[in-house]
């Protein structure tokens, strides 16, 4: 079998795409986030000025994180509208009918547009995965102090999950605030039987898993036997800390892909049933690794043939399907959060639905 080496030898023509789409990707980056700053500093700027936020926190702790951020977060949006936007371009200046006149096959042209959309791929998720959940903590804390306090989570109720191998932890309530706990109750089961119940009126978190149980009573039951201790403090012992029970709808944003599949792994041995928008995020991440390459094809099918309506009917065309994968990613995971779908469905069923839109339009596409 004949190898064909220039195939995969990248050539003028590929350098040529190839600095066209990365530099139409980071034109695009710099005009909508810029756009997206001035809007959300004119929407902010007085929450800004009555909290007494420092003009080095705006900065520094906020926007600086605030632009990496949403810069991945609508990298798929970026790739597909600088796709179509260059190649419209080069459609309308007759260079896509010179070079497939010229003997090179459409596949062949999507070379090096694959090529640019792994580099963009591996940035997003890398910078997804590992370097942008740190920085999400200092802005989120941010937005929690000098926008909107509400959304800092303060503490939660009828807390019940598993700490251990048949121990089972209950609160009615807890105050993130004092680390406290009320009517807190720890029962121990042995092949499905009552060993013993602890039950308090308070539980406090002090540091190292060490816990302070106040005003307790402990039952433990032999067969028909019951034996009562009472006290007004205790020192345990317990393996669990404060935010591994209280989440809030941003936490997952705050970790890292290791520390997201390590989280998710404790909170389902523990039995909590609050996990879904974590497995999302990290779902997410690798489906938009995928999705860079699915809206490229598109993108590049779309734009490669010379339309009367011109650059403008395949910038809309382009917005019009870039709003769909959005809506369909927010409908999916609205669904694996409030319903029964999974989140790895929830995560890559836009990648499904869109890779066969990708592969109807490329079998259109000129040749």
């Amino acid at each position: 079998m004949r190898i064909d080496r220039d195939y995969y030898r990248i050539q003028k023509l590929d350098w040529y795409i190839i600095k066209k789409f990365l530099g139409t990707f980071v034109f695009m980056i710099a005009l909508i986030i810029s756009i997206a700053v001035v809007f959300d500093i004119n929407e902010k700027i007085d929450k800004f000025m009555s909290n007494n936020a420092t003009i080095n926190g705006i900065i520094f702790d906020y926007y600086l994180n605030f632009i990496p951020y949403y810069t991945n977060l609508f990298s798929p949006l970026f790739v597909f509208l600088a796709v179509i936007y260059f190649t419209s371009k080069m459609a309308n200046n007759s260079e896509i009918i010179a070079i497939l006149s010229n003997g090179i096959s459409f596949r062949r042209l999507l070379k090096p547009y694959m090529i640019s959309a792994f580099v963009i791929a591996m940035f997003t998720f890398v910078f997804g995965s590992f370097i942008i959940p740190p920085a999400n903590s200092t802005r989120i804390e941010f937005e929690q102090t000098y926008v909107d306090p509400r959304k800092k989570k303060t503490g939660d109720r009828d807390i019940q999950f598993k700490v251990g191998p048949g121990t089972i932890v209950y609160f009615d309530n807890f105050d993130l605030a004092s680390n406290t706990g009320y009517n807190f109750s720890m029962d121990h089961f042995n092949d499905l039987e009552l060993d013993s119940r602890l039950t308090a009126q308070t539980i406090r978190y002090d540091s190292a898993y060490k816990w302070t149980i106040r005003n307790y009573q402990i039952r433990e039951f032999d067969g028909i036997h019951e034996k009562i201790t009472t006290g007004t403090s205790i020192d345990t012992t317990l393996y669990i800390v404060p935010n591994d029970f209280i989440i809030a709808s941003s936490d997952q944003q705050m970790m890292t892909s290791p520390q997201l599949r390590s989280y998710i792994k404790s909170q389902k041995e523990r039995g909590m049933g609050n996990i879904q928008p974590f497995q999302i995020e990290y779902h997410s991440r690798i489906a938009m690794v995928f999705s860079a390459f699915i809206l490229t094809i598109i993108g590049a099918s779309i734009s490669a043939r010379k339309v009367k309506g011109g650059m403008g009917l395949n910038i809309g065309i382009g917005l019009a399907l870039s709003m769909a994968y959005i809506l369909f990613m927010t409908v999916s995971s609205t669904f694996a959060v409030k319903g029964n779908m999974s989140p790895f469905v929830a995560a890559w069923i836009p990648n499904i639905i869109f890779s066969g839109i990708a592969f109807f339009i490329y079998k259109k596409a000129p040749n």
